[in-house]
């Protein structure tokens, strides 16, 4: 440590680095070895706890500790170097759509079919998959090459996955983002927030949370939204002219009702959809042409998206991002889950009827609120028929059985799970019934996803006889 060279360096080090406490702690050290304390104790303070953690210690600082902070110090200036490369081709670059948010903005000067929209989204996100091997380096590209104006914020995360299916509620880790430094501005500020992946001290990550949360929930009322028009178009032919078009009395309620920022953002999804569709990238439910009173029983339902598409280039829009929410029960586990390619949103635990639960593809041909008149009957406050038949997906006033074979063939749910479900997917969802599908643990959703009713979707003059 009583190297002239590696005073200066320790120096230089420390103006460069005013937070790095190891820094300061090797410059004390030399200083003290001088017999300079006034100067010692002032970088000693500056250490804080890593003063502390090596005071305690009985043996003296070893020499390898200066040397990882050179190479530490390297890391820092070839990140500095390539982050200076890679802001200044962000803004040429990058993605004027990731993902849609809940807040927006007007635009100006656009295409005639993004100015039907009139809206633009705010916040861009990147789901990087687990088999990524170089995921700083996906997710830049997949930002970069989305092309046009940037959003103001764009970030990229990984989620918990299992199994090849990535869980919505489950652990969420923030590996960059990309801030816009003001509106309209073409100066970007890239942020690391992940240790492992960018080998660097990480930048606090809390606003990128924060974001992700606000997203996330905006997120799942934009599927909902999305697969409601879908399906719509699927039963009349023809786009919806306004939301409450998927909003109406039993039996031709397509959304059980309307959620947060769904009337703000329904012109700008039914403008993505379209686009999509006149690409030829809209891909139809197999079994769900209109007028089918029968269910399907191909091999439909298996697990989709092996290689996930990221939210990035045209976000939600792509080809796999706009497809509908799918109703996938594995009988083996008795869970039932809404996914979207191969991302779990919603798991439920549920009751079923062993052999007399009808295996295959079936469609969501009916939804009613209070069947038979009454929330606390055999069938609960909810029921949603399969493909016209006596099959059902309803509640249950034997909460008992739910994880159980005790019904004659319906698949059973708690009141909240059913209540919810009956939210998340509209009229005509399709529903596959298969055996061993999901890992044995799925993550439950924190918050419950939910509608405000609008219209009545009750059926008094129907008595139902599902297969309870």
């Amino acid at each position: 440590m009583d190297k002239p060279e590696d005073l200066l360096y320790l120096k230089q080090f420390v103006k460069q680095h005013p937070d790095n406490k190891m820094g300061w702690y090797l410059l004390g050290k030399h200083y003290l070895e001088a017999g300079k304390e006034g100067k010692a104790n002032y970088c000693f303070i500056q250490a804080g706890d890593i003063y502390e953690a090596f005071e305690q210690e009985a043996h003296p600082l070893a020499e390898r500790e200066l040397e990882q902070l050179k190479e530490w110090g390297r890391l820092q200036k070839k990140k500095r170097l390539t982050r200076k490369v890679v802001i200044a081709l962000i803004p040429l670059l990058l993605a004027a759509l990731l993902v849609p948010l809940s807040d927006f903005k007007n635009k100006s000067a656009e295409s005639p079919a993004s100015t039907s929209s009139g809206l633009e989204p705010q916040l861009g996100v990147v789901i990087v998959p687990q088999q990524i091997g170089q995921p700083i380096g996906y997710a830049m590209d997949t930002i970069i090459k989305a092309g046009g104006d940037a959003p103001d914020l764009s970030i990229a995360i990984r989620l918990q996955e299992k199994d090849g299916w990535a869980q919505w509620n489950g652990r969420m880790k923030p590996l960059l983002s990309v801030q816009r430094e003001k509106s309209g501005s073409d100066k970007m500020d890239v942020s690391m927030h992940d240790r492992e992946t960018c080998l660097c001290v990480p930048g606090d990550g809390s606003a990128v949370k924060d974001a992700y949360r606000k997203w996330k929930s905006a997120q799942e009322m934009h599927w909902t939204l999305a697969s409601g028009i879908h399906h719509f178009r699927r039963l009349y032919g023809k786009w919806p002219a306004a939301l409450e078009e998927l909003i109406r009395p039993y039996p031709q309620n397509i959304l059980a009702g309307e959620g947060e920022g769904m009337k703000e953002s329904f012109p700008y999804v039914l403008a993505k959809l379209k686009q999509v569709d006149a690409a030829g990238k809209t891909e139809r439910v197999d079994g769900q042409s209109s007028g089918s009173t029968k269910a399907s029983h191909g091999q439909n339902g298996e697990k989709q998206g092996a290689s996930r598409t990221p939210i990035g280039t045209n976000g939600l829009f792509q080809a796999e991002w706009s497809k509908p929410l799918e109703i996938v029960v594995d009988v083996s586990s008795h869970q039932l889950a809404v996914v979207q390619g191969d991302m779990v949103i919603r798991s439920y635990k549920v009751g079923l009827g062993g052999d007399r639960t009808p295996e295959g593809s079936f469609y969501i041909s009916e939804k009613v609120r209070d069947p038979n008149g009454t929330e606390d009957g055999i069938f609960g406050s909810r029921g949603m028929t399969l493909s016209d038949t006596l099959y059902a997906i309803h509640g249950t006033d034997d909460p008992d059985s739910i994880g159980k074979d005790e019904s004659l063939g319906c698949i059973r749910m708690r009141k909240a799970d059913v209540e919810e479900l009956y939210d998340v997917v509209p009229l005509g969802t399709k529903v596959t019934i298969k055996n061993g599908t999901f890992p044995s643990e799925l993550k439950p959703s924190a918050e419950r996803f939910r509608l405000e009713p609008k219209e009545n979707e009750t059926n008094p003059v129907k008595v139902y006889r599902w297969l309870s």
